[in-house]
């Protein structure tokens, strides 16, 4: 069965670091892309990042490419997101997912993990 368990979510204040972890489990994902969506109170669920499991490339959403960082650790089967200077506007829950195909839409990725939240305080 596959699995992916986020963490590494919580409070934080405004300028604040996040280190969010995906740890993947149940298949091989060698031939899948893994990707972070976020979606905040209200609104749609959006792209953040997303890294290919072999060959790492990255896509980023341009809003946030400059502050998060999405790597993988193969030997360990996780994906990170490393997230700085955060602000308020990224609160949310975040949610890692996997798909056969590299991609920023949702609708693409066939599992995914039930959330982590994150909370940035002003």
């Amino acid at each position: 069965q596959v699995q992916l368990v986020e963490s590494g979510g919580g409070l934080v204040q405004a300028g604040g670091s996040l280190r969010l972890s995906c740890a993947a489990s149940g298949r091989s994902f060698s031939s899948y892309a893994m990707g972070w969506f976020r979606q905040a109170p209200g609104k749609e669920r959006e792209f953040v990042a997303a890294i290919g499991w072999s060959d790492s490339t990255i896509y980023n959403a341009e809003s946030m490419k400059v502050r998060f960082t999405i790597s993988r650790d193969i030997a360990k089967n996780t994906v990170y997101l490393q997230m700085n200077m955060l602000t308020p506007e990224d609160t949310g829950v975040y949610y890692c997912a996997a798909s056969p195909a590299m991609g920023r839409a949702s609708w693409t990725y066939d599992y995914w993990g039930q959330g982590t939240q994150v909370t940035v305080s002003s």
